[in-house]
């Protein structure tokens, strides 16, 4: 069995300061409207868990699915038009 040795970090190129770099602040930016769309939809599915879904759930949790995915498009678009360089 090989063991794991941690190297000092003497480069600072390799050195983690525990902050998320300028490229993973971005995407997180890119990415919000999706993950708010999902944490949305997992709240509304979190209330109906504990009670028969009433027709009122059904419609929330439908709404927030459209939602969810209308992000997932959107994202994907951006994504593509961003790879293509705009040009369609």
């Amino acid at each position: 069995m090989k063991s794991i040795i941690t190297l000092p970090a003497s480069s600072g190129g390799l050195a983690f300061d525990g902050e998320p770099s300028d490229a993973e602040l971005d995407a997180i930016e890119c990415e919000l409207p999706l993950i708010l769309a999902e944490a949305d939809l997992l709240d509304a599915e979190i209330m109906a868990l504990d009670r028969p879904v009433a027709e009122l759930d059904a419609l929330r949790i439908r709404r927030a699915r459209r939602r969810v995915l209308a992000a997932r498009r959107d994202l994907a678009n951006r994504t593509a038009t961003m790879l293509s360089g705009g040009a369609a």
